[in-house]
């Protein structure tokens, strides 16, 4: 097992009723006006925008609304962003949505505490610990964002096109996260799965490590693995079924706020895959990370060949072949793709609806690899001609 350290400051409020508290919540760390921070119509259409009012109201909360927030968030609209909280005097973000709202406001927050172009902080020629207080409301189970360290943003550049990338520190952990599962119920199916599926990716990324001696974190993983590739297809049996709703939802933060990984070094080769896609096509996340896990796992697996044999026995119920793991690891594999198009989820590029021509793949490795400075994966290490092959072998 590795050293580590494990930070998680975030309030949850979590059930029925939760983004009511809100107001109570900021009233009571001493903030006065508020951004609220969201993306489409849907809040407005089902209430939830003017319970979130009435509770900053009713808790002498003033509040401003900024909407606007895309999947895939614009850093573009980040600065907006910015511009506003500072013209109206802001001293608190509440974003309300999924991981891109959440993030949006996480880049906010930064935009709001520091002098730098932001794009500096996420191309990585600047760090930053300072950060404007960050509040949330989830009405998504998927990326974890609302209990993460993470901030993921799209910028629009002009030397390098259409790059996504992420800045990492533990001052952007929001404050409180309210999460009620009833929030979720009106999701599209596609989003419901798409989410499941980043769950289970923000899990698996970190358990596809060559660290040794981490059986907790394995067990860990392993349950939560397990209690999400069934809940997912409950919830789209049955999209009102509230225990489905709450379990997947607890899942999406415990994935990502850094449980699971204990113990172990990861560097998310598959997210860095993905997220080229994401740029490039403007795909959606967890789709992008199905499309194209299980040709990386096929390229990777003789790496650590028992540790994709545990995965398949422990999360998917494959006999183990104690005479040939290999064969035990790539049933592991298939298993992983027969569940992904169980709920609807792409496991190739096409299924995804992106078919790059060689120059796209390539400038998909190019930007793949320079987040890690020619070469990404601890479990496997990949080079730019690696991540070619493997977005072709994905069509």
């Amino acid at each position: 097992m590795e050293n580590f350290e494990f930070y998680n400051p975030t309030k949850v409020i979590f059930g029925k009723g939760a983004e009511t508290r809100v107001g109570a919540e900021i009233a009571s760390r001493g903030f006065k006006k508020v951004l609220v921070h969201f993306g489409g119509t849907y809040l407005s259409e089902t209430g939830v925008l003017d319970r979130i009012h009435e509770s900053l109201k009713t808790a002498g909360i003033e509040y401003v609304d900024f909407g606007g927030v895309v999947p895939n968030p614009r850093l573009s609209h980040v600065k907006e962003g910015v511009a506003l909280c500072k013209k109206e005097s802001i001293d608190f973000i509440l974003g309300v949505g999924g991981g891109s709202a959440i993030d949006s406001s996480k880049a906010i927050a930064y935009g709001l505490a520091n002098e730098f172009d932001l794009e500096d902080l996420f191309v990585g020629k600047t760090t930053t610990t300072r950060i404007a207080p960050v509040g949330c409301i989830t009405t998504i189970a998927a990326t974890g964002s609302e209990t993460s360290n993470s901030t993921v943003v799209t910028i629009e550049t002009k030397d390098r096109g259409i790059l996504k990338r992420s800045y990492n520190h533990d001052c952007a952990r929001p404050l409180f996260a309210a999460m009620n599962p009833e929030l979720t119920y009106t999701l599209p199916d596609y989003q419901t799965a798409s989410g499941g599926a980043d769950i289970m990716m923000h899990t698996m990324e970190r358990y596809f490590t060559q660290a040794k001696d981490v059986e907790l974190s394995d067990r860990v993983s392993e349950g939560l693995l397990v209690t999400v590739r069934d809940t997912v297809g409950k919830a789209l049996k049955n999209p009102q079924d509230y225990e489905a709703r709450a379990n997947l939802m607890w899942a999406g933060s415990l994935s990502h706020n850094g449980l699971t990984g204990t113990g172990r070094i990861n560097d998310f080769p598959v997210h860095k895959i993905g997220h080229e896609l994401s740029a490039m096509f403007d795909a959606t996340h967890g789709a992008s990370l199905t499309a194209t896990w299980a040709t990386w796992a096929k390229t990777v697996y003789k790496s650590n060949p028992a540790r994709f044999a545990r995965f398949a026995v422990k999360v998917f119920g494959v006999e183990l072949n104690f005479d040939n793991l290999e064969e035990t690891a790539l049933a592991g594999i298939e298993a992983w793709e027969r569940w992904c198009k169980s709920i609807g989820m792409p496991t190739t590029l096409t299924e995804l609806g992106c078919v790059p021509t060689e120059a796209q793949i390539e400038e998909m490795a190019e930007k793949a690899a320079s987040t890690g400075g020619g070469r990404i994966g601890l479990f496997h290490s990949l080079d730019k001609k690696d991540l070619a092959d493997i977005y072709r072998r994905a069509l």
